[in-house]
C-alpha cells in the first residue's frame, strides 16, 4: 500500500506542469481528455454580437468546441446557422469561459496558443472581472488579442470604466518582419499584481500598466477576482468582415491554460 501511494504521488508530481521561477501552479487545463471538462468551462451561446458587431454564431457543438490530441480546438466555420433563440447567422464558433466555476484576484495567466490568420478573424484570450457590476465598471484584461489582417501582430489591453472599447489601455507585440503567429504556438501572459499588470509573449514582456496610466478621473478596477475567457470571433466592428480571401474553416488551437500565484 506504501508503495502504491507513493507511486500515485510520483505520478501525480510527474503530471503537474512546472511554473515560472516564483510562480506555484494554482489551476490548470491541459486539454488532455476526449471532452472539455465541465468542471473548469462552459461554453457561452449565442449570436447577438456581444457588443462588437460580430457575425458568428456562438454554440457548444463538438463542430465548433473540441478537443483533439491533447488540444482544444475552437473552430470557425462558415455555413447558416439559427439557433434556439430564432436568430440567424452566417458563421458559427466557439467561445468558452471560467464563470462560476474559476476566478482569481492577481497572479500569472498564461497560455500556450496557435492562432488562425484571415481577414475578419478575431481570435482571443482574455479576462472579465467576476463581479455583479456591468460592463466596463467590473474590469477586462486582454491578454491577447489578434485581428487577423495583421498576421505578425497581437494586442493587450485593459478596458475600465473611462478606458472602454476605442480608449483601452495597452499595446501590440509584433514579430520580426514576415513572421505570422499562426506559423507556430506562443505563450501569452499577463502577470496581475496590486497596481501592476505586465503583458508577456514567449517571456517578451512588452506592456506595463499602473493606476498612473488612467485617464484623469478614471479609477482602477483590478483588485478583485477575474474569470477566463477562450473565443474565436468571426467579424466585428475592429477586425471587418471576412472577404473572398478568407479561408474557412479557421481553428484556434489551444495547448494549455495555467494559472499561479506567488510562492
Amino acid at each position: 500500500m506504501r508503495l502504491h501511494s507513493a507511486l500515485v504521488v510520483l505520478l501525480l508530481a510527474q503530471a503537474a506542469p512546472a511554473g515560472p521561477a516564483g510562480w506555484k501552479l494554482l489551476w490548470h487545463d491541459e486539454f488532455d481528455g476526449s471532452t472539455l471538462d465541465a468542471t473548469k468551462w462552459s461554453f457561452v451561446a449565442g449570436g447577438n454580437g456581444f457588443g462588437n458587431g460580430e457575425l458568428e454564431y456562438y454554440t457548444a457543438r463538438q463542430k465548433n468546441v473540441h478537443l483533439e490530441n491533447g488540444m482544444l480546438v475552437i473552430q470557425a466555420v462558415k455555413e447558416s446557422y439559427t439557433g434556439a433563440d430564432g436568430v440567424q447567422r452566417g458563421y458559427t464558433s466557439g467561445r468558452i469561459h471560467t464563470q462560476g466555476k474559476f476566478s482569481q484576484c492577481y497572479g500569472r495567466f498564461e497560455a500556450r496558443i496557435k492562432i488562425p490568420a484571415g481577414q475578419g478573424i478575431w481570435p482571443a484570450f482574455w479576462m472579465m472581472g467576476d463581479t455583479s457590476a456591468n460592463w466596463p465598471d467590473r474590469g477586462e484584461i486582454d491578454i491577447m488579442e489578434n485581428i487577423g489582417k495583421e498576421p505578425g501582430t497581437v494586442h493587450g489591453t485593459i478596458h475600465g470604466p473611462g478606458y472602454s472599447g476605442s480608449k483601452g489601455i495597452g499595446s501590440p507585440f509584433t514579430l520580426p518582419a514576415g513572421r505570422r503567429f499562426s506559423d507556430d504556438f506562443h505563450i501569452y501572459a499577463v502577470e496581475w499584481e496590486p497596481n501592476s499588470i505586465r503583458w508577456y509573449v514567449d517571456d517578451n514582456l512588452y506592456k506595463t500598466a499602473t493606476p498612473g496610466d488612467l485617464p484623469p478621473g478614471t479609477h482602477w478596477v483590478y483588485d478583485h477576482p477575474f474569470y477566463l475567457l477562450l473565443n474565436l470571433a468571426v467579424g466585428g466592428n475592429w477586425p471587418g468582415k471576412p472577404d473572398d480571401t478568407t479561408a474557412f474553416p479557421q481553428s484556434m488551437y489551444i495547448d494549455y491554460v495555467r494559472v499561479y500565484g506567488r510562492e
